[in-house]
């Protein structure tokens, strides 16, 4: 019986690590793994603790990434999944390009969380280069997550504060899927007292899936979410169960945390709610 590296199902995580906080890295290996799934992850950077403390160490990646995934390609790796976070350069974005050029293939699923603003305002990291670059990079993408803010600035799409209407969210998932996109989810939609997802799929009737909003929001509930919509991807998991599953799971990890009294700093104890994921 012949052995090979690609006899299990894996996905390949861009992001950066964080030792303390639960974010990026240190939420998603452990989400996919308990979903049955091999994680190998990219560091693009090491953080001490995320950038939402005083204070952290950092050390850049970027200079590092190509000869780690060069050693990859010399193993013969294939990924059933490729899911992005976080990117901190124009030159990062492009090292993922190139990732995608080796490894992406037709049967493969690609989920790009684009990290690139919030509240209405792209990110002080974020230069007008890298959202070009973005653009590109979405453009490879079979499922995107953006926020709403992200959804506007990928379409060109001016962002006001008042109350979307469901139509204009619509029609921004719909710019969207032009790009490339065949499956996206816009998250944190306001509704008053509720936070919707819109989830949109070519061929398919939109679908806004809404829950009460709870608590206050914390690092680390987007990579939560990103994890276990990757992960259910690869698994063959209908994408509107999946956006249901990861919404009701965030809500039920804020919950613990709210419980537990733990920081907003430190993002959300999804360990203890783990075992419940399939």
């Amino acid at each position: 019986m012949s052995s090979s590296h690609n006899n299990q199902k894996k996905i390949a995580v861009i992001n950066d690590l964080s030792g303390f906080g639960r974010c990026s890295l240190t939420i998603a290996i452990p989400i996919i793994s308990v979903m049955k799934i091999q994680c190998c992850p990219v560091p693009t950077s090491i953080f001490s603790n995320h950038t939402g403390f005083e204070s952290y160490f950092f050390e850049d990646y970027t200079d590092r990434m190509q000869s780690y995934i060069d050693q990859w390609k010399k193993l013969g790796l294939a990924f059933d999944g490729i899911s992005t976070g976080f990117l901190g350069s124009k030159e990062q974005i492009q090292i993922v390009l190139r990732f995608l050029e080796d490894f992406k293939t037709k049967d493969n699923v690609v989920l790009i969380d684009p990290v690139m603003g919030d509240y209405g305002k792209t990110y002080s990291t974020y230069t007008r280069e890298m959202c070009t670059e973005m653009k590109k990079l979405v453009t490879h993408a079979d499922i995107l997550t953006p926020n709403l803010t992200e959804a506007c600035i990928l379409t060109g799409t001016p962002y006001h504060p008042e109350k979307w209407h469901m139509c204009e969210i619509i029609a921004l998932a719909a710019k969207i899927a032009e790009m490339g996109p065949e499956k996206i989810v816009i998250t944190g939609i306001p509704q008053g007292e509720f936070i919707a997802n819109l989830c949109y799929e070519k061929g398919k009737e939109p679908r806004f899936m809404r829950t009460h909003k709870v608590g206050t929001q914390r690092p680390g509930t987007g990579d939560v979410f990103a994890a276990i919509i990757a992960a259910d991807a690869v698994n063959g998991v209908d994408f509107q169960d999946s956006v249901r599953k990861a919404s009701r799971f965030v809500k039920k990890c804020i919950l613990k945390s709210i419980e537990m009294d733990l920081p907003l700093t430190d993002g959300v104890c999804f360990e203890e709610l783990l075992g419940t994921l399939k």
